[in-house]
């Protein structure tokens, strides 16, 4: 189930959502009563639904060029604040929208990214969400709203649960918390907004984008509302998009000089990859091969990455092969290329890409094309050359150590997750990973305190101290080990007892 649902009633809740313009102004920024860390906690639960969710885009180079880019503009910011923390995620749903959540989490559509025909306007659009929390207008929003907000926070869950079994009965507990929230009719967003696109634009623009990146996307998405009233994106009713803001934007940018800002070749296969993502996996391959086939397309080497996804995605697995020696020998011939400057790791030699994340991307996957088509040992030496390089590449890590455990190298497997996990230690899937090495081998004690820290990471405490009392009862002689797991159930036990006094 998408989270049409979730995001809906998260901006009922939240100034940066629908009929936030009919909520009141809480005043001024100095008369918020809740801390950051309440604030925070209050993010933290929210995110837990939404981790939850099959929607929700656990995928780590989307995660990472999100991140990547979201740190790029508050670094170039004045206005964040020290402590305020950011986290940047993707939800896989093709409508075009985009939220912020308490304690500065960050949510963007698959759809929103791919209708982005720039870096910047995706640049302008995450500045805009980042200006809404260093501004504290979902702080302001939930220290005015108090008991009630605790009510929407419960309707917020019960409406996710409802929704995976029956739609109706969950846009049943929208409609009422969304009644319960509307209270009078003042100004409220139309300045928050605008507040918002001011600070956006500032943030921008040190950020080195260009700033006509924020008018030209609110002015097209005001087009498509216009000719297409019923299926007008799901950002204008989100964010209300009026044409003094738009005008206002274009007022600030018009004595601006000009600035060409090329994109970024991790936003070109981000993009691309969500493209290959999006509906049925054989259409998606066959517009991939339509736009190779007419030449419509701005960077050759970024579509058939896209179109070699959409093969895997749709099982065409010896066509994916071909279409990777393909674009191997096409990067190679092309000695401009934006990706790399010598030679291919995917063949023989070391790779030296110009861009580390986009060379790490397409090894990434020609590790798993090679895999798919039982090449197992081909598939192996480029993880291992691969990993040399990008040492920090969470995918290859992942898919590195999913390949030993297929190919039934337990140990090996094992000894690589316990070195990545000095390293990552806040990684949740390769304590996953973990997890499933120790059930294989048998280990039922450290499987389970593996399983304790998915749950931990992912915000679920109930089921971390579950995990840790069921490793308790298959103790495996290990002092050690026991003590570990002992120690680390009464720290989880703390942490659910102060969050549990705080509700």
């Amino acid at each position: 189930m998408k989270l049409i649902v979730l995001i809906i009633t998260l901006s009922i809740l939240f100034p940066a959502g629908i009929y936030a313009h009919e909520l009141p102004d809480l005043g001024d920024v100095s008369q918020a009563t809740i801390t950051p860390h309440q604030e925070r906690q209050i993010g933290l639960r929210i995110m837990r639904q939404i981790r939850a969710d099959p929607s929700y885009l656990d995928d780590p180079e989307i995660a990472s060029y999100l991140s990547n880019l979201g740190h790029k503009l508050i670094a170039n910011s004045d206005e964040t604040s020290a402590g305020q923390l950011f986290e940047f995620f993707a939800v896989q749903d093709s409508s075009i929208n985009a939220f912020a959540l308490p304690g500065g989490f960050m949510g963007f559509n698959s759809g929103l990214i791919v209708a982005a025909q720039s870096e910047s306007e995706l640049a302008a659009v995450m500045s805009h969400e980042i200006a809404h929390v260093t501004q504290k207008h979902l702080a302001r929003m939930i220290a005015g709203q108090k008991f009630d907000m605790v009510k929407s926070l419960a309707a917020l869950a019960a409406a996710i649960i409802a929704a995976r079994s029956n739609p109706q009965a969950s846009q049943a507990i929208l409609v009422a918390s969304q009644a319960s929230m509307i209270q009078s009719k003042l100004d409220f967003t139309r300045k928050h907004e605008k507040e918002a696109d001011r600070i956006g634009l500032s943030i921008l623009l040190d950020a080195g984008f260009d700033p006509q990146g924020m008018s030209a996307f609110f002015e097209r998405l005001q087009k498509a509302g216009r000719f297409h009233e019923n299926g007008a994106p799901s950002y204008l009713r989100t964010h209300p998009i009026t044409f003094e803001r738009i005008a206002d934007i274009q007022n600030r940018t018009r004595e601006m000089p000009y600035r060409q800002v090329p994109d970024s070749i991790d936003f070109l296969l981000v993009r691309a990859k969500l493209r290959a993502l999006q509906g049925k996996s054989h259409d998606a391959a066959a517009q991939f091969k339509s736009r190779l086939a007419e030449k419509r397309y701005s960077n050759e080497a970024v579509e058939r990455y896209g179109y070699i996804h959409a093969l895997l995605r749709d099982k065409k697995y010896k066509q994916a092969g071909n279409e990777l020696d393909h674009l191997y020998q096409m990067l190679q011939r092309d000695s401009s290329s934006s990706i790399l400057t010598d030679h291919l790791l995917g063949k023989t030699v070391r790779v030296e890409y110009k861009n580390v994340i986009a060379g790490a991307m397409i090894e990434t996957l020609s590790a798993s094309v090679k895999l798919a088509n039982g090449k197992i040992t081909e598939a192996f030496d480029t993880y291992k050359n691969a990993l040399r390089i990008y040492p920090q590449h969470r995918a290859l890590i992942h898919g590195y150590a999913r390949a030993l455990i297929q190919n039934k190298q337990v140990e090996t497997a094992l000894e690589f997750v316990n070195k990545q996990l000095q390293f990552m230690q806040n990684d949740p899937q390769l304590y996953s990973l973990q997890a499933q090495c120790y059930a294989l081998l048998g280990d039922r004690m450290l499987k389970h305190r593996a399983q304790a820290e998915v749950y931990f990471l992912k915000g679920h405490y109930a089921g971390a101290i579950d995990q840790l009392q069921t490793a308790l009862q298959n103790d495996n002689g290990n002092f050690y080990q026991l003590s570990s797991v002992e120690a680390r159930l009464k720290q989880i036990q703390t942490l659910r007892a102060e969050e549990e006094k705080e509700k």
